[in-house]
């Protein structure tokens, strides 16, 4: 399976919180399980902030790490997320199956010896990790498509539709994804539901 590295995915603006996405599995992994009831800025930034807080990104290291320690490291002032208890909970679940099932490498999930055998599998896989759903899991799968070249049998009947971080090739395109959002949430307020 052919794969590409880009030297950055746009979704912070910061040039080294992206530059961290792309060469680092574990820390998209973990900018989608952040990117739920905070900005998707501030979610993708959150890899950068954990590795600087903790000193690794490495999953083995934060699996082994006392649940208090990493609560305590996400509620740091600013907390790393909206609900700093409940995303280093999910962090830390996530890390220990990174650890324990792909021997600590995320990518494993998708690629090498024991990667996806097809779309479907790695969209099982995906959504086994804790905070990552249908869409969510839809929209890494089409990160890896379009940003890594990387594309299981069957990738293109996973992909999500646009809008989708899938299709965010630039700073332009994020703040055009960014606009949408935004305005899905104001129709969503005045339907009385949360998008």
């Amino acid at each position: 399976m052919p794969t590409q590295t880009p030297a950055s995915l746009p979704y912070t603006g910061n040039a080294e919180a992206d530059a961290l996405l792309a060469v680092d599995p574990l820390a998209l992994l973990i900018g989608f399980i952040l990117d739920q009831q905070v900005t998707t800025i501030k979610a993708f930034s959150g890899p950068l902030e954990l590795r600087r807080r903790a000193g690794t990104l490495e999953p083995s290291a934060i699996a082994a790490m006392d649940p208090a320690e990493l609560d305590a490291i996400f509620r740091q002032t600013p907390a790393l997320h909206r609900f700093p208890g409940t995303m280093a909970a999910r962090v830390r679940a996530a890390c220990v199956i990174v650890a324990e099932q792909y021997c600590g490498d995320a990518s494993r999930i998708w690629a090498g010896p024991t990667g996806a055998a097809d779309a479907q599998d790695l969209r099982t896989r995906l959504m086994g990790l804790p905070g990552i759903g249908a869409e969510k899991a839809a929209d890494i799968i089409g990160v890896l498509a379009n940003s890594f070249a990387i594309w299981p049998t069957g990738w293109e009947q996973a992909m999500p539709a646009e809008p989708s971080l899938a299709y965010v090739d630039s700073p332009d395109a994020m703040a055009r994804y960014l606009g949408f959002k935004r305005a899905a949430k104001v129709v969503a307020r005045e339907a009385g539901t949360t998008p």
